[in-house]
């Protein structure tokens, strides 16, 4: 979400499988290396629960939910933080997986200590 290098600071000979999957999953390395250059900013307040946006090229945006909580947190992202509007596509890039279009607002159940990353289509 930084549009920074990406260095990972750890052995890379002994990786484990999970570690591998997330430095190596394609669809967040695009959105690093997203041609339009942005970082992401935090739309919300800065809280236990954070929404951050990196506008891509070609009108998608990708956002990133945060749960710094010690339990689990549905969290919203609402268009009108975003700034889009319309239907969109909505990708997880952590799953690698479609799931349903969304209006208005998306959001997601997102683990203690963790964060869902989407990718909004048009």
């Amino acid at each position: 979400m930084a549009a920074a290098p990406l260095i990972a600071g750890n052995d890379l000979r002994t990786m484990a499988a999970e570690t591998v999957a997330i430095l190596t999953n394609p669809e967040v390395i695009a959105v690093d290396q997203d041609k339009l250059g942005k970082g992401a900013t935090r739309v919300t307040p800065a809280a236990e629960t954070e929404v951050w946006l990196k506008p891509l090229s070609g009108g998608d945006v990708a956002v990133a939910l945060f749960n710094r909580a010690d339990a689990g947190q549905v969290i919203t992202a609402k268009w009108s933080d975003l700034g889009i509007s319309g239907k969109r596509k909505v990708r997880d890039l952590w799953q690698q997986k479609d799931l349903p279009a969304a209006e208005g607002k998306v959001a997601a159940t997102v683990p203690s200590h963790g964060v869902v990353m989407l990718r909004l289509a048009r």
